[in-house]
């Protein structure tokens, strides 16, 4: 797979809470980290996503927000 994003991390689905329109999946990418991705259920689909199976996280965005405390 060749992409122009150059965040791209490996890891393991550790969950799937799919919906009728789109689908939140739950990423082990190493160290107790995990990543949230919010994709449509057809690509869940189409992509054979389950948990235990190896993908690649690929982050691609012109801004990254934070936020903080009041």
């Amino acid at each position: 797979m060749k992409l122009s994003a150059r965040n791209v991390i490996k890891g393991t689905v550790l969950e799937v809470k799919e919906g009728p329109v789109n689908s939140q999946v739950r990423v082990d990418i190493g160290g107790g980290n995990t990543i949230k991705s919010m994709i449509t259920s057809d690509a869940i689909e189409e992509l054979g996503i389950a948990v235990g199976k190896e993908v690649q996280v690929v982050i691609k965005a012109s801004d990254v927000m934070l936020g903080i405390d009041d």
